[in-house]
C-alpha cells in the first residue's frame, strides 16, 4: 500500500496530485494498478458523475463538462458593443461557469478511467455550489516526481500549504468531504482519494478530528453539460501542451513508455516542428542541425532554471526558438505546441475557450473557473511577425509595378562585404600558391616551416616559409550555391546595375520573386548564384546577351560573361565543388584561370542567410519594408 504518512485512516488513503500534470497521471496510473482499492473518491460534486463519465467515453477526443452559474448576471450574445462596454466597466462577465476538463492529463480524469477500466466503485465527495471559488497556489514542478516519492514530494511542500481561513468555501468543501469519506469509509474496505495537493492536509485533520458539517450546506446547482472543446483553443484548457498530451495518448494507445514525456516530448516537438518549418519553406528554410538543437536546450534549460522549473512552458520554448533561429522556426513550433491529433468527431456540440472564458455554441460568452484548478497560470505576449495571409498575397501582387524594382539596402551590404570577404579569401590562396621554402639564413621571414625542419632534423638545420605578396587583383567574384542547377527552379535571371560606387554589378539567377509577396511592395527570392562585378560597369544583360548563347548551363553562361568582362587573370569561384575539367578548359581558351574557394570553408547558416534576399517595387519601399522583412 501507499505510505502511512498518506493514510487519514485505516481504510483510506489519499494521493495528493497537481492538478494538469502529466507527470502525477503517470504516478497516478501506477499506484491504482499496483494497489488493490475498492473504491475512489474524487473531489468533485455528485452533479458532474454523469456527465463526466459520459464524456470520457468520447476519450481521446477532448472535451469540456460545464456547470452553469445561476447566481451569475443573465447570459447575453456576444457583440462587439458588449465587449466595449465590458472593458469599459472594468470587464464585468455576461455569465458565471464551473468546468471539469475531460483532460488525458488531468490526474482526476486519469484515475477514474482506472477505475471504470477495474471496474471500481466511484465517488464524488465535494460539495454542491453555486458559485464555485477555486483555491491554487504556487507548487514545484512535478517532474521532482522522477526522483521523489509522491509521500516524499506532499511532505516538503507540506510547510508551504497555507490553512483555508474559517467560513471560506474552501473551508466548508473540506469538512463536507471529510464527512463524505467517513460515509464511504462504512461501505468500503479500501478507498483511494485523488485530491489535490493543496486540501489534502485539511481533508486529513478534518476526517481526524470530525469537524461538524451542519453549517455546511449544498446549493441547488445546474444540470452539468459536456461539450467538445474546438481544436484551436484547446492550448487554453489542458494542462499540458496539446501536442504532449497527443503523445501521452499515442504511448498508451501502443502500450510505449510514457515516464518521461514531460522532457521527451518536448524533444519530439522541436523535432516535429523542425520538419514543418523544412516542409513549408524549403530553401528559406533555416538549417536547424543537431548542434543547433542541442545548443537550442541548453539555453531552454537555463530559462526554465531562472524561472524555478524543471520543465519549460510554452513561452520559455517560442523565446528561445526566436532567439536561436528566428520567427518563422518560433511561430512553427507555436502551431504545432497547440495541435492535438485525436480531434475525431462527435455528437457533442462545440465549446470554444479562451483566457479565463469560454464561448457557448448559442455564442453565450462566460468567464469560466476550473473544478481542477493547476497552478496559477501568466499568459505573456511575445512579438513573432508571421507570413501574411494568402489573400493579402494576392492582393500585393496585382498592385505590384512590373517596371520599378530596386533591392533593400541592408542585404545589399552584407552581399557586398561578403563579396570581399571572399575575394580576400581567393588572394590568399593565391599567395599560398606561390609559397615556397627556404633554409634559415639570418631571418625567420614569415614563420618557421615545421614540417621541413622535422624533415632535415637529422642536418641539424631550420627551415622558414616565404609568402611572397599575391600578384595581380580579382575584379569578378562567382558565387554558386547550388550547382548543378535546375533551371526550372531558377526562371529570375538578370543583371542589375551598382546605385553607387561601393555596389558591384551585379547577375543572378534566383527563384522568381512574384512567388513570395511578404508585404505591400515587397517580395522574397532566393539565389541560385551570383556573378560580381568591381568595380562596377555597365555591361549588357548576360542572359540575353547572344555571345554567350553557347553555354549550356546557367553556370556556364555566368562564366562565359565572366571571362568576357573581367580585366583580370584570375576569376574567385564559390561553390560546393571545384571546378571541373570543362570549365578549366574553357577559363584556358579565353586566357584566365579559375581560383576555386571551397563553400565549406563559410558558415552554413550565413550561406543561408546571405542567400535569401528581397526584392522592392520601387525606393519609396525602402522607408517601411523593414516591418516586413524577417530571415528565417
Amino acid at each position: 500500500m501507499l505510505s502511512d504518512f498518506l493514510k487519514i485512516g485505516d481504510r483510506i488513503s489519499v494521493l495528493p496530485v497537481i492538478h494538469g500534470s502529466g507527470d502525477f497521471a503517470v504516478e497516478v496510473r501506477r499506484v491504482m494498478l499496483a494497489h488493490k482499492f475498492d473504491c475512489l473518491a474524487v473531489p468533485l460534486p455528485p452533479s458532474f458523475q454523469a456527465a463526466v463519465e459520459g464524456a470520457m467515453e468520447h476519450l481521446p477526443t477532448v472535451s469540456i463538462v460545464v456547470q452553469e452559474e445561476v447566481s451569475g448576471p443573465m447570459a447575453r450574445e456576444w457583440t462587439p458593443e458588449s465587449e466595449r462596454e465590458e472593458e469599459g466597466d472594468g470587464g464585468a462577465s455576461t455569465a458565471r461557469a464551473s468546468y471539469v476538463p475531460i483532460d488525458p492529463c488531468q490526474p482526476v480524469i486519469a484515475a477514474l478511467r482506472i477505475a471504470r477500466q477495474e471496474r471500481m466503485r466511484r465517488a464524488f465527495i465535494d460539495l454542491e455550489t453555486d458559485d464555485f471559488q477555486p483555491a491554487t497556489g504556487l507548487l514545484p514542478d512535478a517532474y521532482a516526481l522522477k526522483k521523489v516519492a509522491v509521500d516524499q514530494f506532499a511532505a516538503s511542500v507540506l510547510p508551504a500549504i497555507p490553512r483555508p481561513a474559517a467560513g471560506t468555501q474552501q473551508e466548508q468543501r473540506v469538512r463536507f468531504m471529510a464527512a463524505r469519506l467517513r460515509e464511504l469509509e462504512k461501505k468500503n474496505k479500501s478507498i483511494l482519494l485523488v485530491c489535490s495537493v493543496l486540501d489534502w492536509p485539511w481533508i486529513r485533520e478534518a476526517f481526524q478530528e470530525r469537524l461538524p458539517t451542519e453549517d455546511v450546506e449544498e446549493a441547488a446547482a445546474e444540470e452539468p453539460q459536456a461539450y467538445r472543446v474546438k481544436s484551436s483553443t484547446l492550448l487554453f484548457l489542458l494542462g499540458e501542451l496539446p501536442f504532449i498530451v497527443g503523445l501521452y495518448e499515442r504511448a498508451r494507445f501502443e502500450l510505449e513508455d510514457d515516464e518521461n514525456l514531460s522532457i521527451d516530448g518536448v524533444k519530439e516537438l522541436l523535432l516535429a516542428s523542425r520538419d514543418r518549418y523544412k516542409a513549408d519553406l524549403k530553401q528559406r528554410a533555416r538549417r536547424i542541425s543537431p548542434q543547433l538543437l542541442r545548443t537550442y536546450l541548453k539555453y531552454v534549460r537555463n530559462l526554465s532554471l531562472i524561472e524555478r522549473r524543471f520543465t519549460p512552458d510554452l513561452y520559455t520554448l517560442i523565446v528561445a526558438a526566436q532567439q536561436m533561429a528566428g520567427d518563422q522556426f518560433a511561430i512553427h513550433l507555436a502551431e504545432t505546441a497547440r495541435e492535438y491529433p485525436y480531434d475525431e468527431w462527435n455528437p457533442l456540440d462545440e465549446f470554444e475557450m479562451s483566457i479565463g472564458r469560454g464561448k457557448f455554441p448559442d455564442g453565450t460568452i462566460a468567464d469560466m473557473k476550473s473544478r481542477l484548478p493547476g497552478p496559477p497560470v501568466v499568459w505573456r505576449t511575445c512579438q513573432l511577425n508571421r507570413r501574411p495571409p494568402k489573400i493579402d498575397q494576392q492582393k500585393w501582387q496585382t498592385m505590384w509595378n512590373p517596371f520599378r524594382q530596386c533591392s533593400w539596402p541592408p542585404e545589399d551590404i552584407a552581399i557586398e562585404r561578403f563579396r570581399t570577404h571572399v575575394k580576400d579569401h581567393a588572394l590568399q590562396i593565391l599567395g599560398h600558391d606561390l609559397a615556397r621554402i627556404e633554409k634559415f639564413s639570418t631571418s625567420l621571414k614569415d614563420g618557421l616551416d615545421i614540417r621541413e625542419t622535422l624533415r632535415n632534423w637529422h642536418t641539424g638545420d631550420l627551415y622558414v616559409k616565404v609568402l611572397p605578396p599575391s600578384r595581380g587583383n580579382l575584379d569578378c567574384v562567382i558565387m554558386l550555391f547550388d550547382s548543378p542547377a535546375d533551371p526550372r527552379e531558377y526562371p529570375w535571371r538578370i543583371t542589375w546595375h551598382a546605385e553607387s560606387h561601393d555596389e558591384s554589378t551585379l547577375s543572378f539567377f534566383a527563384t522568381h520573386y512574384r512567388g513570395e509577396i511578404v508585404g505591400p511592395g515587397i517580395a522574397h527570392a532566393v539565389y541560385g548564384g551570383a556573378m560580381f562585378l568591381f568595380p562596377p560597369r555597365d555591361v549588357f544583360d548576360i542572359w540575353r546577351d547572344s555571345r554567350f548563347d553557347a553555354a549550356d548551363t546557367l553556370e556556364e553562361r555566368m562564366l562565359l560573361a565572366a571571362f568576357h568582362y573581367s580585366t583580370e587573370k584570375h576569376i574567385a569561384v564559390l561553390s560546393e565543388a571545384p571546378p571541373g575539367a570543362v570549365w578549366r578548359r574553357l577559363a584556358k581558351k579565353h586566357g584566365k584561370k579559375l581560383v576555386h574557394v571551397p563553400l565549406a570553408h563559410f558558415s552554413q547558416e550565413t550561406i543561408q542567410q546571405l542567400r535569401m534576399f528581397h526584392v522592392l517595387n520601387g525606393q519609396q519601399v525602402r522607408s517601411y519594408a523593414e516591418h516586413f522583412i524577417r530571415k528565417g
